[in-house]
């Protein structure tokens, strides 16, 4: 076994990868860029090296600055963890060629496997179903719009070099495949280096459905069962679960075997996921998709159910073990459930967020486990993925799963960072997910009625009681009435006190107290319309059930300037805090109405910024790689009857 592991990672799987590494005894080495020189995962490794300012491409995607970390520390191995370089085939060559163990597959099988389209054609060889689609690598967009056309709408684009549903479009519209083909270009050049582009027949409402395999250099491959993973947004998984509802035994063991055929096809080593999209009415008819050629990022749900820990058998098999299991030996007990927390604001859209951790509470014990590279005061940025952290609930049974699943994220705090975790509870408690009726399209169908998208009044009035606590003289003794902040006045009711207040992306308010409140350090509790409710506090932050809202004081002057308050019609405003990567217009030019004028990214997504409606750019403030505030003024459209009068 390894003396000194290096991980190639950051957040929450780093954090993860290295609680496994100290229960082994091995030394862990952390690499972080300037941004995360305080992050959790450089504190709890046993040592830690900088590699390069806040952009990835010059840090966590540097394969010489991570080489050189692990010549300077010593270590013997490196896990890429998932996301950066874990399957960039490159970066184990380059280990490889260092001396270094990659804990991961050869970079032949990652090489082979990563290439979906040269993946699609070796496992069909092998005899494994595949989804109908386009065949042949470096299509152009006129061939790509060929093949969609000879498919028939709907078809799914896909980049050929990586998953995780970056730069993957639906495309249902002919008409609007030429936009779509230039969209995932850009996000597949973004996130993975390479536009190579791929189209796949589109399923209606199917299921995802995916099986983890382990092998060794010995030749043993074997399968660890399946997780369901239909539930999605942006073709991004967002809940998992192990084992899937949909599945019997005879068909759980046909879907195995298919991928254990696939890992063999490509001289598969150390853990890995083979995925399949599965017809909801008909499971026996599976189609491959993909693989990935590293850990996932729910493989905690399965680590739950068979009781085998997956990084400490990648690290044994790169070692040199052989597994010790037989396929005979693997068996599935209860069921696990997993919700990712990204930072991302259900109430604007799911659009990326960022801000301070100032409060933080993550549930753990019984039979609730959370992964997470979160601490209070960890800076959340627009640079990285937006997942933080995963929340796992196990029980003996799904109903018992999903129970404990929900309250555990009730009890998530992540105040001063909006997050999705309410939302996630919502979604559980929805009656399609509780009977399992599942399928990738379920969230985008139901999601108007999962987000809270108007502030509750109690919100309001607990913001208005933490303002009052502040303003109103404690102890004992006589109180100068003159101090008081209520108005006092001689032989009279004391005035109400009311405040101006504001949620981001929501009008001010102004609101008063209305009944009898408690206000502590960081609960405050208020009564209205008969019911009570309490609230974490931090700062101006309050969360509940895992929502959480910035309550700030409401000032014209200062948000006029900033443009948070900005009501004109035709100024352009950032919608989250990113990047601008295009400008596809100039000051005087006429667009029309809808015309796609700017694109924000920020953590891996694109934005596109549209005209509001027909007019004359009459402001245009930003550049390509310019770096924007969430609700900063990009640009100003003027109508056309202003720029004739």
């Amino acid at each position: 076994m390894f003396d000194t592991v290096l991980v190639a990672n950051r957040g929450e799987i780093a954090v993860r990868v290295i609680r496994t590494l100290r229960a082994l005894g091995i030394r862990s080495v952390a690499v972080y860029s300037d941004a995360d020189a305080d992050a959790r995962h450089v504190r709890e490794a046993d040592t830690a090296v900088r590699i390069g300012p806040p952009p990835a491409a010059e840090s966590y995607l540097s394969v010489e600055r991570l080489l050189d970390a692990a010549a300077r520390t010593g270590a013997q191995a490196v896990h890429p963890g998932y996301g950066f370089l874990a399957e960039n085939a490159g970066f184990a060559r380059a280990c490889a060629d260092a001396g270094l163990a990659f804990i991961g597959p050869s970079a032949d099988a990652i090489s082979l496997m990563g290439d979906k389209i040269r993946a699609k054609e070796t496992v069909k060889a092998a005899g494994v179903p595949v989804v109908p689609g386009s065949s042949g690598s470096g299509l152009s967009d006129g061939q790509l719009a060929d093949a969609a056309r000879e498919i028939g709408m709907p078809v799914l684009l896909k980049p050929s070099a990586g998953g995780g549903g970056k730069g993957m479009r639906l495309v249902r519209d002919e008409a609007l495949l030429g936009d779509e083909i230039a969209a995932a270009r850009r996000e597949a050049r973004a996130s993975f280096g390479d536009d190579t582009l791929l189209v796949e027949r589109w399923v209606d409402r199917p299921r995802h459905i995916e099986i983890q395999v382990l092998a060794d250099a010995h030749g043993h491959v074997i399968h660890l069962g399946e997780r369901e993973c239909s539930l999605q947004r942006r073709h991004q998984k967002i809940i998992e679960e192990a084992p899937s509802v949909l599945l019997d035994e005879p068909t759980r063991a046909s879907m195995g075997e298919a991928a254990v055929q696939a890992a063999r096809s490509c001289g598969y080593r150390g853990a890995g996921t083979v995925e399949f999209i599965v017809p909801g009415n008909d499971p026996s008819s599976y189609y491959f998709m993909e693989m990935n050629t590293r850990l996932q990022v729910e493989h905690p749900v399965t680590e739950m159910v068979t009781g085998i820990d997956l990084v400490e058998w990648q690290l044994r098999v790169a070692a040199g073990e052989q597994l010790p299991y037989t396929q005979d030996d693997i068996t599935l007990t209860g069921h696990a459930v997993e919700a990712r927390i990204c930072a991302e604001d259900p109430s604007r859209g799911f659009l990326p967020s960022g801000g301070t951790v100032v409060s933080l509470r993550e549930p753990q014990g019984d039979g609730v486990r959370t992964d997470s590279g979160l601490s209070e005061g960890t800076e959340v940025g627009s640079l990285y993925d937006p997942m933080l952290s995963k929340v796992i609930a196990y029980g003996p049974d799904r109903a018992t799963a999903l129970r404990r699943l929900r309250a555990a994220l009730a009890d998530t705090v992540t105040l001063g960072v909006p997050t999705n975790a309410g939302f996630l509870r919502r979604l559980l408690a929805h009656p399609a997910v509780v009977a399992g009726e599942l399928d990738t399209g379920l969230v985008e169908r139901e999601v108007d009625g999962l987000v809270v998208s108007e502030v509750p009044a109690e919100v309001y009035e607990a913001a208005a009681a933490v303002r009052e606590s502040a303003l109103t003289p404690s102890g004992s003794g006589w109180t100068d009435p003159f101090s008081q902040p209520n108005g006092w006045r001689l032989g009279g009711t004391p005035a109400p006190l009311a405040f101006d207040l504001r949620v981001p992306g929501h009008e001010p308010v102004r609101q008063g107290t209305s009944g009898t409140h408690t206000v502590t350090a960081d609960r405050v509790t208020v009564h209205v319309d008969g019911l009570t409710h309490t609230f974490h506090r931090a700062g101006d932050w309050l969360g509940r059930d895992g929502d959480a809202w910035h309550v700030r004081d409401f000032d014209p002057v200062a948000d006029s300037l900033t443009g948070a308050a900005h009501s004109g019609a035709d100024s352009l405003t950032a919608p989250m805090p990113g990047t601008v990567t295009v400008v596809k217009v100039a000051v005087g030019d006429e667009v029309a109405a809808g015309q796609s004028l700017l694109v924000v990214e920020a953590m891996k997504m694109e934005h596109v910024i549209s005209a509001p409606h027909a007019g004359t750019v009459a402001e245009l403030d930003v550049t390509p790689g310019t770096t924007v505030a969430m609700d900063q003024i990009l640009a100003v459209v003027a109508p056309h009857e202003e720029m004739t009068a």
